[in-house]
This record gives structure tokens, sequence and C-alpha cells, in this order.
């Protein structure tokens, strides 16, 4: 049996990284395995306040997702990084002005996080595993930088354009609120601000975040999948109450030498969860539920493959 000191120097070595940039750095987390780093990845998390493990303090949600994705990961020889966005916790700093920021802000600091995992893991390039929001903004810097990207893991992953999956979660709106949310959007996706969007919606449109939205919703995920030639692995949960089976399926339709795996019975942050709402957002909440079996090992069989 080893010993307690034995085991801790067998454990894969977590050391924070920071990352220059303007107007403050970027900051994250490198965890390398305890033997030899067989590949490198950049995890790259979800829409919102999510910071580098996974959590929103601002939702509650504590699921630690990346934590453990990286966790798992190093135990099978993959090095990660795994990232606060600009704006979110420790890089709180560097986020800036809500109004200057554009989807592109993210696509840069991937760029720049690939790099710096590529030159502290010494590979010659290094996967990006996008989660949630994170699967596009992977998808739209490959096409930009794909000598520095291995490949693709997309997770939860959006596979149609952001309009159509926001018409989805709007649907159950009344009338004539909706039919106003779906006015806000026709006008945003043809890239022009509304200056006086419904008050009840001022959180999705207020007027400082329409410039970021305009230029997320004019990227399709299928169409950058078509697009890239390189290797795609995408995962997706049956029990996903966030995004469907339908945009996994889109990202293999547009690009068929993509591997998809479906598993059943995982919610949108990889943990075995039931189709019942209330029980599923419940796993959301819980940071000692691992992460459903088969993700780590599917993840990692297609990396080192």
């Amino acid at each position: 049996m080893l010993t307690l000191a034995a085991a801790l120097l067998l454990s894969p070595v977590s050391t924070p990284v920071e990352l220059a940039s303007a107007p403050a750095a970027l900051h994250g987390t490198l965890l390398t395995p305890e033997g030899q780093t067989r590949a490198a990845a950049v995890i790259l998390p979800g829409s919102g306040p999510t910071d580098r493990d996974g959590n929103s303090a601002q939702f509650g949600v504590r699921a630690g997702t990346y934590r453990l994705l990286a966790e798992g990961l190093a135990e099978r020889g993959v090095a990660t990084i795994r990232i606060d966005k600009r704006g979110i916790g420790q890089s709180a700093a560097a986020g800036g002005a809500e109004a200057d920021l554009r989807f592109s802000t993210n696509i840069d600091d991937a760029r720049a996080w690939i790099a710096e995992a590529a030159t502290k893991t010494g590979q010659s390039c290094a996967w990006l595993i996008g989660h949630s929001e994170g699967a596009l903004v992977a998808l739209a810097t490959a096409a930009k930088d794909d000598d520095k990207v291995c490949g693709l893991v997309l997770l939860s992953g959006a596979g149609r354009p952001a309009g159509v999956v926001l018409r989805e979660q709007l649907t159950p709106l009344p009338e004539p609120l909706k039919t106003r949310a779906y006015a806000v959007l026709s006008e945003l996706e043809a890239g022009r601000a509304v200056a006086d969007p419904p008050a009840e919606l001022a959180a999705m449109f207020r007027p400082s975040v329409q410039p970021y939205l305009i230029s997320w919703l004019a990227l399709d995920p299928a169409q950058l999948a078509a697009a890239y030639d390189g290797a795609i692995f995408i995962g997706q949960g049956t029990t996903d109450i966030q995004v469907s089976a339908a945009d996994a399926e889109a990202i293999k339709t547009a690009q068929p030498r993509a591997t998809l795996v479906v598993w059943d019975g995982v919610n949108h942050v990889l943990k075995t969860a039931p189709a019942d709402r209330a029980a599923n957002v419940a796993t959301y909440m819980d940071p000692a539920l691992p992460l459903a079996p088969g993700v780590v090992e599917a993840v990692a069989d297609f990396v080192l493959k």
C-alpha cells in the first residue's frame, strides 16, 4: 500500500499560469500528469460567468466539471490548462467594458492559450476542449489558427446558429413578449442594435451586451465544422436540458469525419442525471458528484489515438 507521502508524489502537478494581456493578465491552472505528458489541451468554458473549474457563483453552479475533467485526463497522460475567462475569477481585471467585448475576443484569447499550453508542456500543438459555448469558440479558433490546434473536442455544444437555439429557449415566453423577443433577435442577426429591448428581457438584450450578441449570432458551428479538416470529437448527453441531440447531429452531418459519442443519461454538465428538470439541475450544484462514467475515457481515448 502506498504511504500518503508516496501518493502525493504520484499526484498530478497543479501550477498557476498567467498570460500577458490588456488591460490585465489572464489566469488559469496547468495540470500535468505525474508521468509522461502524452498530449496537451486547453479547456474552454461555456457562456456566462463560468470559471476555470466549471462553476458559476452567480447562478449557484458548483459542478466542478472542468476540474474533474482535467483531473481525469491527467490520470491518462493528458495535460490541461483550464482558464478563467475575461471578467471572471482571477481574470476579473481583464474584463474591460462589456460594450467593448466581441466573440472574437474569446477566439484571440484561445489562440494565446493554445500557444501557452504547447510551450508549457513541450508539445507541438494542443487540443481544444470546448464545453457549451466553448465548443463554438473552439471551432472558430481552429478556423483561424489550426497550425497550433491538434484537434477539437466539442462537449455539449450547439450545432446550430445561436439564434435558432435561443428561439427554442424563448418558446415558453407568453405573447406578445415572445414575438417581441424574436423581433429583437432578428435585428441583432441582421447586425443592427436595438435601442429599446423589452424590459422583461433586459438581462439578455441590454444595449451593452448587444455588440457581443451580434458578433456571436453571425457564427454557424456546422459551417465551421464542415470547413475544418482536423480531428473532431463530439460528445453529447441524452438528458442535456440546454443543448439537444439535434445539435450534435448537425455537426456530425456537416462534418461526417467527426466522431460522435452519445452518453445515455448524461446532462449538460456531463453528470449522470434524469430527464426531470429539477433533479437534473440539482446535479449542477453538487461538487461531490463525479463525471458520468465513460466521459473522461472517451475524450482521453480520442485525444491519445
